[in-house]
């Protein structure tokens, strides 16, 4: 009866992870109350189950917007530090000639005006937004995947790994979906006359070094 007790213990839990579902039927039992005396956190679980939701957990709407929250705060976030990734990568191209942020700066605003501070927004803004996509929506799918192959009270248990997983499992993912956008940055931004844009990167990466390059 221990790992029953267990598990009613842990899905009475305010604190815990949403994969259980809490309603007030699965209350600990009057015995186990007796023992530990009156539990808040059932009352709080209770509380939490009663609350209005925007959508179920595990439906493809919460799939969706978990995704669309991703796409927003990945996509949006990278962007606004494209002038510093700029400056960055071209600090690590080419040492001798950038040899500070500062002097970075400085040469890029020279060369190519405020303007060009912004180059390899685009692709960076398409890519980090699918990388944001995959990163938090398969974040989700894989978690509960892992939860309905290891069982519910193994998920409590072992939880912290189980997160683990489903977060490496799903920037597998995310990266693959970031790496082309990412190749036509990294050229726009560190090789002078390739490309000024993506309307301009991408045909000619593909008509020279194909699709898997």
């Amino acid at each position: 009866m221990y790992p029953n007790a267990l598990t009613q213990l842990a899905r009475a839990n305010p604190f815990s992870a949403p994969l259980f579902t809490l309603q007030k039927a699965e209350e600990p039992s009057q015995s186990l109350a007796a023992e530990h005396g009156p539990s808040k956190r059932t009352l709080a679980a209770a509380a939490v189950a009663d609350s209005d939701v925007s959508c179920e957990f595990g439906s493809r709407k919460y799939y969706a917007l978990c995704g669309f929250g991703g796409i927003l705060s990945c996509g949006i976030t990278h962007t606004a530090v494209v002038p510093l990734d700029l400056v960055k990568c071209r600090l690590q191209v080419d040492p001798d000639k950038y040899k500070s942020i500062f002097k970075g700066f400085s040469i890029t605003i020279k060369e190519d005006g405020m303007r060009g501070l912004a180059k390899g927004w685009a692709p960076t803004f398409i890519g980090y937004s699918m990388q944001g996509l995959c990163k938090f929506g398969f974040y989700e799918v894989f978690k509960i995947t892992y939860s309905d192959m290891i069982g519910e009270e193994n998920t409590y248990l072992w939880r912290t790994s189980l997160y683990l997983a489903a977060s490496a499992s799903a920037e597998f993912f995310a990266d693959i979906a970031l790496a082309p956008m990412e190749a036509c940055k990294v050229r726009i931004q560190t090789q002078p006359g390739y490309a000024n844009n993506l309307r301009q990167c991408a045909p000619k990466m593909f008509a020279e070094e194909g699709l898997w390059a």
